[in-house]
């Protein structure tokens, strides 16, 4: 029994038992009482006129007395009913009309709803907890890319938003707490195509709870969990939670890769930005004194990380007693101008915002601005709907925690590889990274490239899979041709393979950047970076063996019977 059909009998069942016992009182009487006949004989009614007729009598239609005019008592008896179904019926049309405005039946037809759309997807999906704004980015781009997703928040106003917005594919929506684990049943965490679960509430308890409901109840599906806590994200990968992302954390290291390898830190915006939006200038923060204010968790991040780097920091903080900053910090919020002269601004050569209310970081950037225009300024926005304040306020770094995690999660659903790639490229230093940029602006020109990976197996490059099994070789400049023009190179370089090798204790080999003469093998994982568009390119060598074997020897070969006929006539005449 659904849910809504048990609401529905247990606050129906007193109603329906009042009209019950009076249809059934007033059907008894018509059939005890007698009647006088025009002949003056008596007679009974049966059970059929009976019903027939308490049946339009009760809901006020009214035909007329049948099957013979009534005698008084009957047609007291009559009166009586009337008045008592009338009563009846009233308590029961209240009734109804309280269950249709009850708000449990609504979330139970919702949850019917719900699961019925989840258990229909045909498609891989992913699973997402809590709609704020780094759901709403995550959501619409999946989207655009084909991957469907399952939306669950407590919050009914961000759920009527999602209802109404734009999205080209429908996207099942839940209104419920992500923290029950009977909530995560319900929205697909054993559906054999939920391929995650992405945990991107406002709290980190909740984020950890869902994490350590996913590992316990279903291990086999990835889990990717937004925390802004360093405990909490050690207590999340104590449960093997696959990736965790905090905002904070990412745009200090990434603000330390600025400093001492601005190359890398371009490289990591731009494989990690929107497909086709347009380059991220470079930048370069300089060194010497900076001031951060705030010493929050984000101000924690930044000062740890710019300590490491061997930055002199100054902080700028207003409750010292709740966030205990180092010995020498200044008291107050940074947006006073006698704050930051006695914090030193004069000398300084960079300046971080990061509090967490947006006017104050926007006032602590104009007033640093007004005592040395030539302060790198970084400043955090907390709410993306001022977006165009923090972009017409000449900021050389803004950080925003919801795009950060949004371009993560992508990063990891989109191509795996890709974080590894970003590691491995920290190690190789600034000279390296300078030159594998002039050939990412040399293939994908002026817009931020399209990213993903695949593995060589029969589900997603049947072709190379087959002719490598067969014994021939393929090699990575087979797959930058065009499988129409094998003379005209595809907008597209292969960033790094990982290759199994049970000699390397972590069981992979990776070669970044191969050359074109390096020969693939079977299991390979590739990650391609490319201009946007040029995947399905690539598509036609990974799954058509005549694209394939054309790309690699320049024939042209057909399936079709005609053409395989006049092929082989055409050899004979040749012979």
């Amino acid at each position: 029994m659904t849910k809504v059909t048990s609401l529905v009998l247990r606050r129906m069942r007193v109603p329906l038992l009042v009209l019950i016992a009076t249809y059934s009182i007033s059907i008894l009487g018509f059939v005890l009482i007698p009647g006088i006949d025009e002949n003056g004989q008596r007679w009974h009614m049966n059970f059929f006129d009976a019903i027939y007729f308490v049946s339009y009598m009760a809901t006020t239609i009214g035909f007329g007395e049948l099957p013979q005019p009534f005698s008084v008592a009957q047609r007291m008896w009559a009166t009586a009913t009337i008045y008592l179904s009338v009563v009846g019926w009233v308590y029961a049309i209240g009734s109804i009309l309280a269950l249709v405005q009850n708000s449990m039946l609504k979330r139970a037809i919702e949850e019917g709803r719900f699961t019925r759309s989840v258990s229909k997807l045909t498609e891989n999906f992913y699973m997402i907890c809590g709609y704020g704004e780094t759901a709403r980015l995550l959501v619409h781009s999946l989207n655009s890319r084909g991957f469907r997703t399952v939306v669950i928040d407590k919050n009914s106003d961000r759920i009527d938003e999602l209802l109404m917005a734009e999205i080209p594919q429908f996207v099942p929506a839940l209104l419920a707490d992500a923290s029950n684990s009977n909530v995560l049943i319900e929205a697909g965490l054993f559906h054999e195509n939920c391929k995650g679960v992405v945990a991107l509430t406002d709290s980190d308890h909740v984020n950890l709870k869902i994490a350590i409901t996913c590992r316990l109840l279903n291990k086999t599906v990835s889990v990717i969990c937004r925390s802004e806590s360093l405990d909490t994200e050690a207590n999340m990968r104590s449960f093997r939670t696959d990736y965790i992302i905090n905002p904070f954390e990412s745009f200090a290291s990434r603000l330390a890769m600025a400093l001492h390898s601005p190359s890398s830190y371009l490289i990591n915006q731009w494989l990690t930005g929107v497909p086709g939006t347009r380059l991220l200038d470079p930048v370069t923060p300089p060194r010497g004194l900076w001031l951060l204010c705030g010493y929050g968790r984000f101000g924690k991040a930044v000062h740890r990380f710019l300590t490491f780097e061997g930055v002199t920091t100054r902080i700028i903080e207003s409750d010292h007693e709740l966030t205990n900053p180092p010995e020498g910090s200044i008291k107050g919020r940074g947006t006073e101008a006698v704050t930051l002269r006695n914090a030193g601004i004069a000398d300084a050569v960079g300046i971080v915002a990061g509090t967490d209310n947006d006017t104050n970081n926007l006032s602590i950037i104009y007033t640093a601005k007004e005592q040395n225009e030539e302060v790198f300024t970084v400043a955090r926005q907390n709410y993306g709907g001022n977006e165009k304040l923090f972009q017409n306020a000449s900021l050389d770094i803004v950080m925003e925690p919801s795009d950060i995690i949004a371009h993560e999660i992508l990063s990891v659903i989109l191509a795996p590889l890709l974080a590894t790639f970003l590691q491995q490229a920290k190690t190789h230093g600034n000279q390296w990274a300078c030159e594998l940029i002039s050939r990412m602006i040399a293939i994908v020109g002026e817009t931020t490239p399209d990213t993903w990976g695949i593995e060589i197996n029969k589900e997603e490059a049947p072709a190379v899979f087959n002719a490598l099994q067969q014994g021939q070789e393929v090699l990575v400049g087979d797959l930058n041709k065009n499988h129409l023009d094998r003379q005209k190179k595809l907008q597209v370089m292969v960033l790094m393979i990982s290759r199994v090798d049970e000699e390397i204790e972590s069981g992979y080999r990776l070669i970044t950047l191969p050359d074109e003469d390096f020969q693939l093998k079977p299991g390979d994982q590739i990650l391609f970076c490319s201009r946007e568009g040029e995947r399905n390119e690539i598509s036609w060598v990974l799954n058509n063996r005549n694209a394939l074997h054309y790309v690699q020897t320049g024939e042209q070969v057909s399936e079709a019977w005609i053409w395989r006929m006049l092929s082989g006539w055409k050899s004979e005449v040749n012979a």
